[in-house]
């Protein structure tokens, strides 16, 4: 078996208006599509990252009232999603510039790369990774 690459995470949120806003508005994903699902009541939102082979998409389902997450990070299922970037701190300082807190930068001890968190609005992890 060969798997070439991730084509897309898949992410559910509580609030679709606000979360658009942070992955479109702030983080500068590309809308791909934008359907509301009247069979299912919810919105699903493509975005992409990225071009030609290294392009992933994100999907946004815009759920009402979703079952909150257990913990942060530690529950089993999806631990955080992270972004690969040229600077940490670069990225860090922009976020921060949108009122987005970020954790202090830390150094990953198997790589010797930069990384740090900071969260979406339904508290999901994110990752910058150098």
């Amino acid at each position: 078996m060969k798997l070439n690459a991730i084509h897309h995470v898949a992410i559910i949120v509580s609030d679709y208006q606000k979360s658009r806003e942070f992955y479109v508005d702030k983080l500068g994903f590309t809308v791909i599509r934008e359907n509301y699902r009247p069979d299912k009541d919810d919105w699903k939102l493509d975005l992409q990252i990225g071009e030609g082979d290294a392009m992933v998409e994100l999907e946004i389902f815009g759920a009402k009232n979703p079952p909150k997450r257990v913990t942060r990070p530690e529950a089993a299922g999806l631990r955080h999603l992270a972004f690969r970037v040229d600077s940490v701190e670069q990225v860090k300082a922009e976020l921060e510039a949108m009122d987005i807190l970020c954790e202090p930068v830390r150094m990953d001890e198997f790589s010797n790369r930069k990384f740090t968190f900071f969260q979406d609005p339904d508290g999901l992890p994110l990752e910058l990774h150098e």
